[in-house]
């Protein structure tokens, strides 16, 4: 009785581990598509930090400087005579970009991130405080206006011979930095389709994605238009409310195909191979030459009766050492897993450089059936 009660346990536990390793390979639908029409818009604007210490655009290099302040002043009123214009210097002035994403949805009063970048030869945007900058989408049109102080999250200090610099200065954020002002209108909840697009292309995923969705509804209303993109019609009772639809598909499970990949890092050493890797059968020998070379100069000191003109010698001495490894043949069956693939070549003492090279070595003769990417 013992022993049957020890193997119902087991069975329990291994029922409950294959249970968790199938849901760990499984992947939500919301991680493996996109909602076509549902995505963020880049924005950008070109604007002034102002406030730095001495550390801004400089006058005779960067004139578009000078032109962006007197432009900024006379908006603000104030009228530069043109014979001073060119005398005119503002170390504490610097010339950015700024950049930032629209998110969908977004409503007028809501709050973005803001990136800003120095464009001229500012040393350092450290303190400095962006001023009202209207943010424009590709079509010319202001979604967004930016103003606020610059975090860039480090500093930069120096003496006469040294100095220290933390992180990048020339290149600032600005949390909530930017207030939304025109909207980009979207009828979602009345749509009588959604289409899905796929983050990787595959048909055999997509495939499953039009299956589960079909199963979930208990009808056939999603279909595979390619590789890419998966079409699906918004059933009467969930018209109006296509958001919730959404929400609903989103959260099921689907098992995506990996394709056979192996990737490998020549400057690393670094090889990475999917499950799907398979071979043919293929023999790999492997074998390393070891060559040292130490010099080893040796000093001869002059002779105690020597002349006082005599000086130390130093002798040049070179050890030469040559030490080749056993070749090793290893003969690969047909289509072993990855695992019994790493633990043949490990048997033979393979390192992962090593590995580079045998690899592309079997991808040559055409064993390898899986798409190697050198990186």
């Amino acid at each position: 009785m013992r022993c049957k009660h020890i193997g119902s346990k087991a069975i329990f536990w291994l029922i409950l581990f294959m249970m968790f390793a199938s849901q760990a390979e499984s992947a939500r639908i919301k991680d493996l598509t996109n909602i076509r029409g549902v995505r963020s818009n880049q924005l950008i604007g070109f604007g002034l930090v102002i406030g730095l210490t001495g550390t801004g655009d400089s006058a005779t290099n960067v004139f578009f400087s000078i032109q962006t302040m007197v432009s900024m002043l006379k908006k603000m009123g104030v009228t530069v005579p043109t014979d001073k214009v060119n005398q005119l210097k503002f170390k504490n002035v610097a010339t950015v970009m700024v950049t930032a994403d629209l998110p969908a949805f977004a409503r007028q009063g809501d709050k973005i991130d803001v990136t800003i970048s120095s464009v001229g030869d500012s040393k350092s945007l450290q303190g400095g405080t962006l001023l009202m900058t209207p943010l424009k989408g590709p079509d010319s049109t202001t979604y967004a206006i930016a103003q606020g102080p610059i975090s860039i999250g480090g500093f930069a200090v120096s003496g006469q011979a040294r100095g220290i610099q933390k992180n990048h200065l020339t290149v600032g954020r600005i949390s909530n930095g930017a207030l939304v002002e025109k909207e980009i209108s979207i009828d979602f909840n009345n749509k009588e389709e959604i289409l899905f697009s796929m983050k990787k292309t595959d048909f055999t995923t997509a495939s499953r994605i039009s299956q589960k969705i079909n199963d979930k509804l208990k009808n056939v209303y999603a279909s595979v238009i390619d590789a890419r993109s998966i079409k699906v019609i918004v059933p009467p009772e969930y018209i109006g409310t296509a958001s919730m639809f959404v929400n609903e598909l989103e959260s099921l499970d689907v098992d995506p195909d990996i394709s056979a990949k192996v990737i490998v890092d020549e400057r690393t050493g670094t090889v990475v191979m999917g499950e799907n890797v398979r071979l043919s059968t293929v023999a790999v020998a492997h074998g390393s030459l070891f060559i040292e070379i130490k010099e080893e100069p040796l000093a001869v000191q002059p002779p105690p009766i020597a002349p006082e003109s005599a000086q130390t010698a130093i002798l040049p001495r070179t050890r030469i050492a040559v030490q080749e490894g056993r070749d090793q043949l290893l003969v690969v069956p047909k289509g072993i897993s990855l695992g019994d693939v790493v633990s043949a070549l490990n048997s033979i003492g393979v390192t992962p450089r090593d590995l580079i090279s045998i690899l592309q070595a079997i991808k040559a003769s055409g064993s390898l059936h899986a798409e190697l990417d050198i990186i």
